[in-house]
């Protein structure tokens, strides 16, 4: 134990520890549920942010996905070709240029969704009474650290 650190501070530094190491492990688990396998976890971000926000601009999904403008740029040249997004003129300001989700994307979206609760259902299923509650407890915490 460090002897400079107080033993209530040094167990709070290893609850965050932990915390921290079984979120990553259960996202990068429930990621692993997708239709595309090579897509890219912020590709599947960007249609699921168009899916859930409806059409955007550039700057409007790299300010959502806190990244560059040229790096949302590529992100979304890259889907287009794919054919999962399509660039159209903004209907209240010809000036502007929407991104929006094709059919094929709200697709892949709508599916990778599907996936990804079924596999939490299945999840959940095996766990006791007393666990889920926990886990409902759980989820109003992290969101409410997630919030500051």
């Amino acid at each position: 134990m460090d002897v400079h650190r107080a033993p209530d501070e040094t167990a709070s530094l290893a609850l965050g520890f932990e915390l921290r190491i079984a979120a990553f492990r259960f996202s990068r688990r429930l990621r692993a549920e997708r239709v595309v396998d090579t897509m890219s976890d912020a590709h599947f971000a960007i249609l699921s942010a168009i899916s859930s926000h409806g059409p955007h601009t550039l700057g409007e999904l790299a300010q959502r996905e806190r990244v560059t403008a040229p790096s949302m740029n590529y992100a979304v040249n890259a889907l287009e070709q794919a054919g999962y997004v399509v660039r159209a003129t903004d209907a209240g300001d010809r000036r502007r240029v929407r991104v929006a989700l094709t059919a094929r994307g709200a697709e892949v979206v709508t599916e990778t969704v599907r996936r990804r609760d079924a596999w939490m259902d299945d999840a959940l299923a095996e766990l006791s009474d007393s666990d889920r509650e926990v886990l409902r407890r759980a989820t109003v915490i992290l969101n409410e650290i997630a919030d500051r």
